[in-house]
């Protein structure tokens, strides 16, 4: 069987796997533990984060010709890539968690919903924080002013009830 016979499904799986996908980053994995590996690997996965190590080649060919093509020119040495379909900033959060306490991991770069952003702007997008928490700091609000208008309607009907009994007697 020829080389390029055996790398084509390989290709594909990445190829697969970036299709529809929110983001991608690329980390330098170099000096990490196994154990820390392991850690990393559970935290990613719990949140539907794929991360795979691939031979830079072999992401090359699958990147060509997608939105992913800006990575091409970080795919130097040994790479990780963590890859999103559901929350585009989950695996910057959660990869610049992790570097914080193993300073063997480097984010080198990603594609967040279309953008490359280099070291620096994945820091930026790792702060940013999920989907799902700001929506409900945002319903959260919006339901504060009404939950604040209503405890006046309350206090304003609440004195009104002990005028009327004052009047009465």
């Amino acid at each position: 069987m020829a080389k390029v016979e055996l790398k084509q499904p390989i290709v594909e799986e990445i190829k697969a796997q970036l299709d529809g996908a929110q983001s991608a980053v690329l980390v330098d994995y170099r000096g990490l533990t196994v154990e820390q590996d392991t850690k990393l690997r559970k935290e990613l996965r719990e949140a539907g984060v794929i991360y795979k190590v691939y031979k830079n080649t072999m992401v090359r060919f699958a990147i060509d010709g997608t939105e992913f093509e800006p990575l091409k020119d970080q795919l130097e040495g040994p790479n990780a890539i963590a890859i999103s379909k559901d929350d585009a900033t989950a695996p910057a959060r959660i990869l610049a968690k992790f570097a914080k306490s193993a300073e063997a991991l480097e984010v080198k770069c990603g594609i967040v919903e279309g953008t490359f952003y280099d070291q620096a702007g994945m820091k930026t997008i790792s702060s940013i924080p999920s989907r799902e928490e700001l929506l409900s700091k945002m319903l959260g609000s919006l339901q504060s002013p009404i939950t604040n208008f209503a405890r006046v309607l309350n206090q304003i009907a609440e004195k009104g009830d002990g005028a009327a009994e004052t009047t009465e007697a």
